[in-house]
């Protein structure tokens, strides 16, 4: 097997601004405007805080548990154990499928709108094509799909600044949209919040890659916060521009939400084709950063034990997990079909979600045991969780208390059929596990709470 090439500091970022802006920007921005209107501004806001608090909990966990690939799935299995690890791999995992096909379908509904075809079909089939072609990519190298994302990512962060100007300048609608009430109140901008949460989900990719980032740990903290950060800025005044574009009561569930807004505003050929193409190299990106989060989860998985030992084969060149990048492809390719792309966007949201919430509570645990490092020694030890030069989180434990408390509320604004699902898949993992155990004869672990 051949050496490992280092991923940079910039790349990393890259992966998860290509992961971060494609989904929120240019899939998921119309949605949420058709259901909060102008409250989409607070969703974003809202979510934006409560990203920045999780990204400092993904940093510090990160930098904790450098040679992990599994993102919130490996710290929660090293900080709570298999079980509750095996729920949350699942359900991440899970939800990065879900991003694969509600990401790529974005990219097929722009690419059909710039060629002017009307038939539904072609979407799905671009779709696909787009999740295949990525897939090959992937397989040459972890190292290799991040440079591809760092230059997709400069030319679709350039477009947007273009697109921002345009608008502001130009838009008729900001002062009237802002004057407008909250559409559906408080439970529109949860609503929205559910799924601007979604589209924060990208940088979970950078801390799946966290072995093979150019100093470990520290460096993807960095990345993480980085990639929020900067995303949170661009969401607020593409929202803006949007809303100056087209009034809030004319957006509805599209995929295209930017093209659109140039359509309804009679914008210059240039721009639609423009953005257009940002939008599908966003898209693009952000597919990419998702199959490279899902493979990599797979890997560490099937690494730990809790998925079969095939999904660790590795190609020859770069350590690319061949088994779980094809596995993760033809699992994104099926969910297409498994509804509309709010749904779909929502379902996912549940897992990264949850991921997110247990994610504070193992920040949480194991700040407590570093209280007494030598008492739980053994515990650092078989997590290979570091002790000491560590990235920590400031304000804790305000922040993470309050990062908990709001995703909490977040999952009362989950639509019913997605939130069925999510706590469905959640009692099938359960239920799985056990079976599982059961079959190894493994011996009865019993706890008292009280005495």
């Amino acid at each position: 097997m051949g050496t490992m090439k280092q991923i940079s500091f910039s790349s990393a970022v890259a992966v998860g601004l290509g992961g971060i802006i494609g989904a929120g920007i240019f899939v998921l921005s119309g949605t949420m405007i058709n259901l909060a209107g102008t409250g989409a501004l607070f969703a974003f806001l809202l979510t934006g805080f409560v990203a920045v608090i999780i990204s400092l909990e993904m940093g510090e966990m990160t930098s904790s548990m450098p040679k992990t690939t599994g993102a919130s799935y490996s710290f929660v299995y090293n900080a709570f154990g298999s079980e509750l690890g095996f729920v949350t791999g699942v359900s991440l995992y899970l939800s990065f499928i879900a991003s694969i096909s509600a990401i790529s379908l974005g990219f097929g509904s722009y690419l059909t709108s710039m060629a002017g075809i009307s038939n539904a079909i072609y979407p799905r089939l671009f779709a696909i094509a787009l999740v295949v072609a990525l897939m090959g990519v992937n397989l040459r190298g972890l190292s290799e799909a991040a440079r591809t994302d760092f230059f997709i990512v400069i030319f679709k962060v350039g477009v947007l600044v273009v697109f921002i100007i345009f608008a502001l300048i130009y838009g008729n609608f900001l002062r009237l949209n802002l004057s407008q009430p909250v559409s559906n109140g408080v439970p529109g901008i949860f609503s929205a919040s559910v799924i601007a949460m979604f589209a924060y989900a990208g940088f979970q990719s950078i801390a799946t890659m966290a072995p093979n980032i150019e100093g470990g740990g520290r460096t993807a903290a960095k990345a993480i916060m980085a990639a929020v950060v900067i995303s949170l800025v661009l969401y607020i005044l593409v929202t803006l521009s949007m809303l100056a574009l087209v009034p809030a009561s004319r957006f509805g569930y599209v995929a295209d939400p930017l093209s659109f807004a140039l359509q309804s505003a009679s914008a210059p050929s240039w721009l639609f084709y423009l953005v257009d193409s940002a939008a599908l190299a966003a898209t693009t990106s952000a597919t990419l950063a998702m199959i490279i989060a899902g493979s990599q989860l797979c890997h560490q998985l099937s690494k730990d034990g809790l998925l079969p030992s095939f999904f660790q084969k590795s190609s020859d060149n770069e350590r690319s997990p061949v088994s779980a990048v094809l596995l993760t492809a033809v699992l994104g390719i099926v969910v297409m079909f498994a509804g509309n792309i709010y749904i779909i966007a929502a379902i996912s949201n549940f897992g990264i979600l949850l991921s997110y919430l247990l994610t504070g509570f193992a920040l949480i645990k194991i700040r407590r045991m570093r209280k007494n490092p030598e008492k739980h020694l053994e515990f650092f030890k078989q997590g290979e969780i570091s002790i000491d030069n560590i990235f920590k989180m400031p304000l804790y434990p305000v922040l993470p208390v309050i990062g908990i408390v709001m995703l909490v509320m977040f999952f009362f604004g989950f639509p019913a059929i997605a939130l069925s699902a999510g706590v469905g898949l959640v009692l099938i993992s359960i239920i799985a596990y056990y079976a599982l155990r059961e079959d190894r004869d493994e011996p009865i672990v019993k706890v008292r709470f009280f005495r």
